[in-house]
C-alpha cells in the first residue's frame, strides 16, 4: 500500500471514529441530558488535541454546537463555539472560505444579546488576520454583515460591511436602514457617512460602488446626478476629486458645500483624512478620544498608521456605531 493510499485510510477510520461517537453525543442530547453531553464534548476535544486531530476536534465541536444551538441550549453551544477557535488557533489553521462560512453559521445561531457571542466575533476576526493589530478578514466581515442585516441590526452590520469588500451590500441594507428606521430628510446623510467612513479606510471602490448602488434603489432619490440633495452632490464631486487627485478642486469643494457639511459634525474630521490620504493635506492636531471610540475612531482616521497596521477596534467589545 502506497503513503496516499495509507493516509486515505487513515483518515477514513478517523471518519468513522467521529460518526460513531457524534451518533453516541446525539443519543445523550436528544434524551436532555445536556450537562453530561457537553462534558462528553469537551473530554473528546481535549483527548483529540493532545493526539493533534486537529481537523477531527474542529469537525466535532463544530457539529456539537450546532446540535446545542437546535435544542436551545445557548451557554453549552457558544461552549463548543469557542473550542472551535481555540482549534485554529492552536493547529495555525489558514484561512479559507469553508471555515469563514462555518464561523458566521454559528454567529448566526447565537443570542443576539449574549455577551458570548461579542467575545466569539472578537476572537474570530482576530484569528482570521493571524494576530493583532488588524481588523478582520474582508469576507469574514461581509458574512457578519449579511447576518446582521437580517437581524436588523443595522448599526452594526453597517460596521462590518464597512471592512468588508461589498459595496454593494453596504448600498442595499443602507436603503432598507434609511427606509425603515430614518426620516426622509436624512435619506442623504446615510450614505455621504458611508462613502467618507470608506475613504478614511482608502476603499475607493468601495466608496465609489455604495454610493452609486444608494442613490440608484433608494425610493426617495431622484435620478441623478445632478440631485436635488446638495450633499449627494458633494458625494459626488467629491468621488470625481479623489479620482482627479488635484488638491485646490478638493479644497473649494469643502468650502463650498460647508452649509451642508455641518450637517454633521463629524463629516469635517472624516474629510481631513481623507485629504491626508488622497490629497497629500499635513495632519492637524486631532483631538484625543478615549476607550472604544477612539479606537474605531483611530481606525478611520488613520491615527499615524500604515495601511495595513490599523489598531484592532473590536478586542473586548461589539461593533461601535458611528453617528
Amino acid at each position: 500500500m502506497s503513503e496516499q493510499e495509507s493516509l486515505r485510510c487513515s483518515s477514513a477510520r478517523n471518519r468513522g471514529g467521529v460518526q460513531r461517537v457524534e451518533g453516541k453525543l446525539r443519543a445523550s442530547v436528544e434524551k436532555g441530558d445536556y450537562y453530561e453531553a457537553h462534558q462528553m464534548y469537551r473530554t473528546l476535544f481535549f483527548r483529540y488535541m493532545s493526539q493533534a486531530k486537529h481537523a477531527e476536534a474542529r469537525e466535532l465541536m463544530h457539529n456539537g454546537a450546532l446540535l446545542f444551538f437546535s435544542y436551545n441550549q445557548q451557554n453549552s453551544a457558544a461552549d463548543l463555539s469557542m473550542l472551535v477557535l481555540e482549534v485554529l488557533e492552536k493547529s495555525e489553521t489558514k484561512v479559507e472560505d469553508e471555515i469563514l462560512e462555518s464561523l458566521a453559521k454559528l454567529f448566526s445561531r447565537m443570542d443576539q444579546n449574549s455577551p458570548e457571542r461579542v467575545a466569539f466575533v472578537s476572537r474570530a476576526l482576530k484569528w482570521s488576520t493571524g494576530g493583532p493589530g488588524k481588523l478582520g478578514h474582508p469576507k469574514l466581515h461581509q458574512l457578519l454583515a449579511v447576518t446582521l442585516w437580517k437581524e436588523q441590526n443595522y448599526s452594526e452590520s453597517r460596521y462590518h460591511f464597512l471592512h468588508s469588500s461589498d459595496g454593494e451590500g453596504c448600498a442595499q441594507m443602507l436603503v432598507e436602514y434609511s427606509a425603515s428606521r430614518g426620516f426622509r430628510s436624512e435619506v442623504d446623510m446615510f450614505v455621504a457617512q458611508a462613502v467618507l467612513q470608506f475613504l478614511c479606510l482608502k476603499n475607493k471602490n468601495g466608496a465609489s460602488v455604495v454610493f452609486s448602488t444608494y442613490t440608484e434603489k433608494h425610493p426617495s432619490i431622484e435620478k441623478g446626478p445632478p440631485f436635488v440633495q446638495p450633499l449627494l452632490n458633494f458625494i459626488w464631486f467629491l468621488l470625481l476629486a479623489v479620482d482627479g487627485g488635484k488638491l485646490t478642486v478638493f479644497t473649494v469643494l469643502c468650502e463650498q458645500y460647508q452649509p451642508s457639511l455641518k450637517r454633521d459634525p463629524m463629516y469635517n474630521e472624516y474629510l481631513d483624512r481623507i485629504g491626508q490620504v488622497f490629497f497629500g493635506v499635513p495632519p492637524k492636531q486631532s483631538p484625543s478620544y478615549g476607550g472604544l471610540l477612539g479606537n474605531l475612531l483611530n481606525s478611520l482616521m488613520g491615527s499615524g498608521e500604515d495601511d495595513d497596521t490599523a489598531e484592532e477596534v473590536q478586542e473586548d467589545s461589539s461593533p461601535i456605531e458611528l453617528d
